[in-house]
């Protein structure tokens, strides 16, 4: 954690992707047939369940089952537990996923980059 930073402040910036910003590379590039991620839950469900906004991730219909496990099973919130795993887990891979994104991102830059250093040595 932080080891982007490090990287964009110490080392070289431009091959660094800001972790604030969207991919600047197509999705499709790399890898073909590579489906889009989508929402299970709709905006309206998210509102009606009073999910926080900071919760509102690719794993949000995970966390309206759990809210509702623990509303509905009051004061035995073990009962719940199965459910509590299965948001834990898609937490985990959607962090995973939004690292690899992140690496993707980085190493296309430094392709990007090696490309353009390369062609500038042949126009020289």
């Amino acid at each position: 954690m932080g080891a982007h930073l490090a990287r964009r402040y110490l080392g070289d910036a431009e091959a660094e992707p800001d972790p604030l910003t969207m991919p600047t590379f197509p999705a499709q590039l790399g890898l073909p047939g590579r489906a889009p991620r989508a929402m299970v839950a709709s905006a309206e469900q998210l509102a009606q369940g009073r999910v926080p906004l900071e919760q509102r991730d690719f794993c949000a219909h995970h966390l309206l089952r759990l809210l509702r496990c623990h509303r509905d099973a009051f004061p035995l919130p073990w009962h719940c537990q199965p459910l509590r795993h299965a948001w834990d887990t898609c937490q985990h891979h959607d962090y995973v996923m939004r690292m690899k994104e992140f690496e993707r991102e980085r190493r296309l830059l430094q392709r990007q980059k090696r490309l353009r250093q390369r062609q500038a040595a042949t126009t020289e």
